[in-house]
């Protein structure tokens, strides 16, 4: 099932989780303006995972904020969280009054173009909240995000357009995986920020 839909959508799955579709939420001069601070203030490095025992690096490339310097780890590989600029602190106000929720950390991704994506996965590393909320923000190009069920595999797709934000909260990750899978038609950039809670 996909959803194209700018409205509020108070969840787009239909068992198992929340996922709070708000459409979008910044106006097109937010977009721009932290679109331009992010690429040139944030910083950013091709991804790195250890898989199956192999260094991977992608072509994507991300970055990790947060309250403190603390350290997160996924796909085997720990990082070291950089302090929130001031604009990521402005834009975590937005989406905190928007989700009525509050976030300390942060993880970017740039993708340069729609060749770029993310696999199937679920955000379920220890250190994160349990059941807590993620907020992701598309800022840029408009890409297709999906869900699929981890027993039933039932699929729920939308299209997140630039500016938007999607709210997955409750028992989401545990019964439901995620990806931005890559298509051809999309060749100009989008950066997606991610707000979660870091339990220390």
């Amino acid at each position: 099932m996909d959803l194209f839909n700018s409205a509020f959508i108070d969840n787009i799955l239909p068992f198992d989780g929340t996922a709070n579709y708000h459409g979008a939420v910044l106006t097109t001069a937010q977009c721009t303006f932290f679109y331009d601070a992010f690429l040139k203030t944030i910083s950013w490095k091709n991804d790195e995972a250890i898989l199956f025992g192999k260094k991977i690096i992608t072509k994507r490339k991300v970055a990790w904020y947060g309250e403190s310097e603390f350290s997160y780890t996924y796909s085997n590989v720990t990082k070291k969280a950089h302090l929130f600029t001031k604009e990521l602190l402005d834009l975590k106000r937005i989406i905190e009054k928007e989700s009525k929720e509050t976030y300390n950390s942060c993880l970017l991704n740039l993708y340069h173009t729609g060749e770029e994506g993310m696999g199937w996965h679920s955000d379920g590393e220890k250190m994160l909240k349990k059941n807590g909320a993620i907020a992701s923000v598309t800022i840029g190009a408009t890409r297709k995000f999906s869900f699929k069920h981890k027993e039933t595999k039932q699929n729920v797709s939308i299209f997140l357009e630039n500016g938007s934000l999607l709210v997955m909260k409750d028992t989401t990750q545990t019964h439901w995986l995620h990806r931005l899978p890559p298509t051809k038609k999309v060749n100009s950039p989008r950066i997606n920020l991610t707000f979660r809670t870091i339990e220390l």
